[in-house]
């Protein structure tokens, strides 16, 4: 059950971001120049927020998901040096490609080697983070 809720959970996630021009680098770098500012992805995203908060308003006081799987939700609420590093890397990140890693992996489904080399990359980004933190 726990596959299925998830396999429809992408599907509507992956469509949702086709559907609102997230997946086209060029709408996200319209939407980050402020010169000729496109300002269509701020109501995504405004969107988005909006149904996070319900989302999360409704999973707080839950031990276990709607599949059974334990509820892991966020509990720092600490702004520290490594939260705004990784916001600066994630948004220089996102600033260069036109990508972010949800889009990118829906992207690099139809095959276009720059962003599979993006994908790959940031995968390859994430194993050195965790074997980084495992050091220290």
């Amino acid at each position: 059950m726990a596959f299925v809720v998830s396999l429809i959970a992408g599907l509507v996630f992956g469509v949702g971001l086709i559907a609102a021009g997230m997946t086209n680098p060029m709408k996200v770098k319209g939407f980050l120049d402020l010169l000729n500012w496109d300002p269509s992805l701020a109501l995504v995203m405004g969107g988005a927020i909006a149904v996070g908060v319900v989302g999360f308003m409704l999973a707080k006081g839950r031990k276990t998901s709607l599949t059974g799987e334990p509820m892991q939700l966020p509990n720092n609420t600490t702004i520290d040096g490594r939260l705004i590093l990784g916001g600066v890397l994630f948004g220089a990140g996102w600033g260069i490609a036109g990508l972010c890693p949800g889009p990118a992996i829906a992207v690099a489904a139809t095959g276009s080697l720059p962003v599979i080399i993006f994908v790959l990359t940031m995968l390859a980004g994430m194993v050195i983070h965790d074997r980084l933190l495992k050091r220290g």
